[in-house]
């Protein structure tokens, strides 16, 4: 069974349009158009905001099966848990909503934003953590799903709804996003494989029993909860993906995965957050 799935990796490897190479001296906004027409050419069917369904969207069944799942989310309780630390007093009495913009309402879509300050991508995780060393806490593990995970799944909940609107603007935020778009579309791995290669060039193909999502939507819903009551961060699944092509990754946090989430979140602009999803 492993030798077929290689043989089949390796020959999806080789199709497609490999979007990276067209759009490889194109803008943010001409990359993400290119990717919208792509799609829309190749799923004329599909609604854009069919999208934020990810790989639901090409099956009717399993979608019929998440709707049901979503009516009494196995998760609820989890959900419960990051409420509760989100209200908790830190150290200095503040509580998160105290430090963030808007109390922390409908600010995720935002995210990740280019710090000119830091000369550095910001994710909603680092947001969080700076929200609590500014604040007498020690920084928590930015991919833990038992406390940041938590947070960040409840403080989602305050965004539901709101558009994806990532802004990449100067020169250091146009570096950071080009350094994204490069893990995106690089080739890596013992595999050869690129995120691309899956998620935009085999969008839709199945592999094994599984469909591969498209990039468009796909961080409109992170963190999720698969199989269950499970916590799956963003960077997390960066982390599985390239344990996937045999690559060794990097770790959830690092520069590259950042940049990375920077590129790939701006792909979702202008769609809407779905905040604790099921996922398989």
């Amino acid at each position: 069974m492993k030798k077929i799935v290689k043989k089949t990796l390796i020959a999806l490897a080789g199709l497609g349009v490999l979007m990276g190479a067209v759009s490889a001296n194109a803008g943010p906004e001409e990359d993400r158009l290119k990717l919208v027409n792509y799609f829309k050419n190749k799923f004329p069917d599909l609604k854009r905001e069919d999208y934020v369904l990810s790989a639901l969207a090409f099956d009717p069944d399993a979608k019929s099966q998440y709707n049901s799942i979503m009516e009494f989310p196995p998760y609820a309780t989890e959900i419960d848990k990051g409420e509760k630390l989100w209200k908790t007093p830190l150290k200095s009495g503040k509580t998160y909503a105290d430090c963030l913009p808007n109390g922390g309402k409908n600010i995720a879509g935002d995210y990740p934003l280019f710090d000119n300050a830091k000369a550095k991508v910001v994710t909603l995780e680092d947001a969080i953590n700076n929200c609590r060393t500014s604040n007498g806490e020690e920084a928590y593990k930015v991919a833990d799903p038992s406390t940041i995970g938590l947070l960040t799944a409840y403080m989602r909940t305050l965004s539901d709804g709101m558009k994806m609107n990532i802004k990449v603007e100067g020169e250091g935020a146009l570096k950071a996003y080009e350094d994204g778009k490069k893990s995106f579309y690089g080739r890596a791995g013992q595999l050869n494989f690129s995120c691309g290669n899956c998620h935009v060039d085999n969008a839709g193909v199945r592999i094994r029993s599984e469909l591969l999502s498209p990039v468009i939507g796909q961080a409109t819903h992170w963190p999720a909860f698969r199989g269950g009551d499970s916590l799956t961060t963003l960077q997390k699944r960066y982390e599985g993906c390239q344990n996937n092509v045999r690559h060794v990754s990097d770790k959830a946090g690092s520069a590259r995965y950042n940049n990375l989430e920077y590129f790939h979140s701006y792909m979702s602009n202008g769609l809407e957050l779905k905040a604790s999803v099921f996922r398989k």
